[in-house]
């Protein structure tokens, strides 16, 4: 059993993330795991303050926007002819639209329709906001040889193939 986080190892967090007013975002129902040294596999920031922390630590990290989703850009937000899309479609529906070159697919949610209008935003729902994570260090353990060459997690609560 591993005991503190380094490269290389497989971290499992408790944690739960609220806005900056204290509304919760995420619950943590399901702890987060990942593969801990530089793989993508949480916010370097967050893995930065991870690193070197014991078993059954406890902290709380605060994201500005800019260091999580992004901050928000108006420019996102579009308004396109209801004529474009299907009649069923709903606010808070998502589709992805691919890049005139072909080359770039983005996640856009219908925010309003009105008027023979759709309004839709390309913006993560939480671009903009500033994020704070409870955090507490409830497993480590080596990861595989495997794990490591594939940069992510396998098995429980990680990737399948």
């Amino acid at each position: 059993m591993q005991n503190e986080i380094v490269k290389n190892t497989v971290v499992t967090l408790n944690y739960t993330v609220r806005d900056p007013d204290g509304a919760i975002i995420d619950d943590g129902h399901h702890p987060l795991v990942y593969l801990h040294g530089g793989y993508d596999g949480i916010f370097p920031l967050i893995e930065e303050t991870l690193h070197g922390k014991k078993l059954g630590e406890q902290l709380t990290v605060k994201l500005q926007p800019e260091d999580a989703f992004g901050d928000y850009d108006e420019e996102l937000v579009l308004v396109e002819d209801a004529k474009l899309f299907p009649e069923n479609i709903e606010v808070g529906m998502s589709f992805e639209r691919v890049s005139d070159d072909g080359e770039e697919e983005m996640i856009y949610r219908i925010t309003d329709i009105a008027d023979g209008k759709v309004v839709v935003d390309g913006n993560h729902p939480l671009a903009g906001v500033a994020l704070v994570f409870d955090l507490t260090v409830a497993e480590i353990r080596p990861a595989t040889a495997e794990e490591i060459g594939h940069g992510h997690v396998h098995g429980e609560g990680g990737h399948h193939h």
